[in-house]
């Protein structure tokens, strides 16, 4: 696993090794991650990442915060209950030399907190057929966490409908990963 593009485009990230089998860890690939962040920079949504503040749930390696702040973030928060996940974010982070630009919050996504500063660039990538990236979308924003006008990204292994409060904006499959696009419902 590395960082495809931005910055740090190249530096292999830390190996997952045994990993945790309670944490599901389960990492984005690069093809996957280098076509999702292809489609985020292609024009149809502005640009979304340079100076974004990137909330990273579910984050495992933080591969996914990691590689937008290569590609111009300006801050990522990874969210992460494991104890490995949190290991290996700290070591890529440290790998990156990007301390002074995120912030580490080891919970469950149900007790995360109301926050007052939101963010614009929201990555979801919980373990699969377990039902929560809709569970997440919706506590996230109910408790301040998703900006009016972010992106929220929720990669699992099936597509799903917008739950009450977003809209759809684009669905791709790639083996068995499918990435939805949403945004918060305008109405």
């Amino acid at each position: 696993m590395r960082i495809i593009g931005g910055i740090h485009r190249g530096t292999i990230l830390t190996e997952i090794g045994a990993g945790d089998d309670a944490a599901h860890l389960r990492p984005t690939s690069d093809r996957v991650r280098e076509s999702l962040f292809n489609v985020l920079q292609g024009g149809r949504y502005g640009d979304p990442i340079r100076n974004a503040r990137v909330l990273d749930l579910f984050a495992g390696t933080g591969a996914l915060g990691l590689e937008a702040l290569s590609r111009g973030a300006a801050h990522a928060t990874f969210v992460d209950n494991g104890k490995v996940a949190g290991k290996l974010i700290v070591a890529n982070v440290m790998k990156l030399q990007r301390i002074a630009d995120i912030k580490l919050i080891k919970s469950d996504i149900v007790k995360l907190p109301p926050t007052a500063v939101p963010y614009s660039l929201v990555f979801i990538d919980p373990p699969y057929g377990m039902g929560l990236g809709l569970k997440a979308m919706t506590l996230a924003l109910a408790n301040g966490w998703i900006a009016p006008d972010a992106l929220i990204v929720l990669e699992e292994d099936r597509a799903h409908l917008a739950p009450r409060g977003f809209r759809s904006l684009d669905c791709r499959h790639y083996g068995n990963t499918w990435v939805t696009i949403f945004e918060v419902s305008k109405r």
